[in-house]
């Protein structure tokens, strides 16, 4: 009995209607190499989101049709795998990499199997093996294993070539006093999902008209609430009580009581939204990316940060799904988690608000007749002036404002 089954094509996922095409990063594999059934084989990117593409069989690489840098459309066919048994091909596993082979028998394990997405991060961070602990199955190293160890890997250990880069993403004021020897210029292609955000920002601007309002609020409230409760509520839900929830909750029923900054404009019609699914700006090494709080209304505290925690770690990782990124009636971005004091958020489109939040500092303000210390927040409310009032704006900002500063309105729902 034969262990060759068939021949089979490798397709483009099949992408949403907003996104028209996606773009060949890199092969995990070479043709000629064995790939395990559900193994990602293939990145390719949107302008949303980098996917990667599994193998559909096991089997191996029979040929590779869309090389790097290809554009390519749903359900294209990027490559063609030869369905086979692992054991009838020579390359049957993936073992220690060739351009790390140890020259001493107790530098690494020669029995060592290693995913090609890991192999491939391996090899552009110019790691050694031997300090990548595998959570795999039999030890297998994963891309997870990978990006844990470049967390911890000291910035004397980088490659030239990373070192340069590192380097370059620097602030100029941060860098050395001493003067520049070199006036050379680097010139990078912006990857596509950094394309398509300044375009994306860029229509935002031309095609609305958006107006800023801000207010400030008292975030002592919250602060004590979550000083009281964080160890009992990590310990009940195993996830943090962040601030983010707070403000999602807020969000959620300031925006039930001002529809129309939780609405969008679609050709000439308004359309209202009956449900808060609200986007959360992560940012992440690819660029800005939005991911969504779906049916926000009917999650708990402790679900929101659970969501946001995981789509979080999936940003960073490119794990990000379409369906993860894409729809959102309203936006909350945290500026603050940089050090920014103030600013003005640009909409999400086809979005008409978006909330920004800032630094906490403390400063002077008057209760009572007296001027006490408390820890304050700048808010800033974008929206698109052509469907929202300024008075539903600001009366919309102000009740977000409320509900932090008296949470226990979002309990009571008063």
């Amino acid at each position: 009995m034969s262990n060759v089954n068939k021949s089979l094509e490798i397709k483009v996922p099949v992408l949403p209607e907003s996104v028209s095409d996606a773009v060949v990063i890199s092969w995990y594999k070479q043709a000629g190499e064995y790939v395990e059934r559900d193994e990602p084989i293939v990145d390719i990117e949107t302008d949303k989101v980098v996917l990667e593409v599994p193998s559909p069989v096991s089997g191996v690489l029979k040929e590779i049709i869309e090389s790097d840098g290809s554009t390519v459309l749903a359900q294209q066919t990027l490559g063609i795998m030869y369905e086979t048994e692992k054991n009838t091909v020579n390359s049957a596993e993936t073992h220690l990499l060739p351009e790390q082979t140890p020259t001493k028998p107790d530098q690494s394990d020669e029995n060592l199997i290693i995913s090609p997405a890991a192999k491939k991060m391996i090899i552009e961070n110019n790691l050694n093996t031997n300090e990548i602990v595998g959570t795999g199955k039999e030890g297998r190293i994963l891309k997870e294993d990978v990006l844990n160890r470049l967390k911890t890997k000291p910035e004397k250990s980088l490659t030239h070539e990373n070192k340069s880069q590192l380097h370059e993403e620097k602030d100029i004021n941060t860098l050395s006093s001493e003067p520049f020897k070199s006036r050379q210029e680097k010139r990078v292609t912006m990857n596509r999902l950094r394309a398509t955000i300044a375009q994306r920002l860029l229509d935002a601007q031309q095609n609305a008209a958006i107006l800023t309002t801000f207010n400030e609020v008292n975030m002592q409230p919250v602060m004590d609430l979550r000083k009281r409760y964080k160890d009992t509520f990590e310990k009940k839900h195993d996830v943090k009580l962040g601030f983010m929830s707070f403000f999602v909750k807020a969000t959620v029923e300031a925006l039930k009581q001002f529809p129309a900054v939780n609405a969008s404009i679609d050709g000439n019609d308004i359309v209202y939204h009956e449900y808060f699914d609200i986007g959360v700006a992560v940012s992440s090494s690819g660029g800005l990316v939005v991911p969504v709080l779906r049916n926000a209304e009917s999650l708990s505290m402790a679900s929101i940060e659970q969501t946001i925690k995981e789509l979080a770690v999936k940003a960073r990782n490119k794990q990000l799904g379409l369906d993860e990124i894409t729809g959102g009636t309203f936006s909350i971005t945290n500026g603050g988690v940089f050090g920014s004091l103030l600013s003005t958020p640009i909409l999400n489109p086809p979005q008409s608000g978006i909330l920004g939040m800032h630094k906490i500092q403390d400063r002077p303000m008057v209760e009572n007749g007296e001027i006490v210390i408390r820890p304050i927040m700048y808010l800033a409310l974008s929206y698109d002036h052509r469907i929202i009032d300024g008075r539903e704006a600001v009366q919309c900002l102000v009740t977000i404002k409320d509900f932090i500063e008296d949470p226990c309105r979002l309990l009571l729902e008063v």
